[in-house]
């Protein structure tokens, strides 16, 4: 058997498991093909609807948090890494806990090199489908799959990486009461791209150009849908917003400028 053979015979087994991962996710990538254009608008009516989670900074500085969700992924997450990299770019990564668990090397590269890490669940199910059990138990599973990928002592994470998006930003005021019962962070977003139904490097960054403003709270994917033009378009747009003035910025200094009860 050949290296050519080996490899691509390994690349294709990483899909499947990928596929298999994501496949709510493919069901619902058809489904909100033309969501973009509503995003905005959710955004200015649910930040004022549920002011406990972080939907951005205060917007009072030239200031920008760069988000990425889904990974890590072994192909497309140190593609962007490179890229954050040549801009010296601290971005913030919302992981699921089985990708952590299967690229433990990749998820300790990403917390090598310095950025923010948050959780997403252990498998991207919506958390109003779980019950409180399930829903703790995919928080507190994937931050003990960090712990053994990053060779961290557990309640150093249970303290730090306490930050948590929702999958498919879907919540209900009992999600946000628990996970603030928990001692867990709710962040959002302020701008979505839409970037998992691969509509174009082009378009994705052409939407950030249109809607990035000062404190904007920018989600993209490293993971299975999306992951694979993130690095290009991080390539593409992070000099220009550079251009433009901004500095890039963790979730945890956009937290900072919440109330205290709120962001400790």
């Amino acid at each position: 058997m050949t290296l050519a053979t080996i490899v691509a015979r390994r690349e294709e087994a990483l899909s499947q498991i990928a596929r298999k991962i994501f496949k709510t996710r493919e069901v619902k990538v058809k489904a909100t093909m033309q969501l973009a254009p509503l995003i905005p608008l959710l955004y200015k009516i649910l930040k004022p609807a549920f002011p406990n989670c972080l939907w951005a900074g205060d917007g009072s500085e030239r200031s920008l948090a760069l988000t990425f969700d889904d990974g890590p992924h072994p192909q497309y997450t140190p593609q962007l890494l490179e890229v954050l990299e040549r801009y010296k770019i601290k971005a913030s990564f919302f992981w699921l806990g089985i990708c952590v668990e299967r690229w433990p090397e990749v998820a300790k590269e990403v917390y090598r090199r310095g950025h923010w890490i948050g959780l997403h669940g252990w498998n991207h199910r919506s958390f109003p489908l779980l019950s409180d059990a399930e829903l703790r138990q995919s928080l507190e599973k994937t931050q003990e799959a960090i712990a053994a990928a990053c060779d961290l002592d557990l309640q150093q994470v249970r303290r730090t990486f306490r930050d948590v998006r929702p999958p498919n930003g879907l919540f209900v005021a009992r999600t946000l009461k628990r996970l603030r019962q928990w001692n867990y962070r709710t962040v959002m977003w302020s701008v979505v791209p839409e970037d998992w139904v691969r509509p174009g490097v082009s378009v994705v960054v052409q939407r950030l150009r249109q809607q990035v403003q000062p404190g904007s709270l920018i989600v993209l994917h490293d993971g299975y849908c999306g992951g694979e033009d993130v690095a290009a378009t991080a390539a593409e747009v992070i000099p220009w917003l550079l251009e433009q003035g901004d500095e890039f910025v963790s979730v945890d200094q956009f937290w900072q400028s919440f109330p205290a009860d709120f962001s400790s």
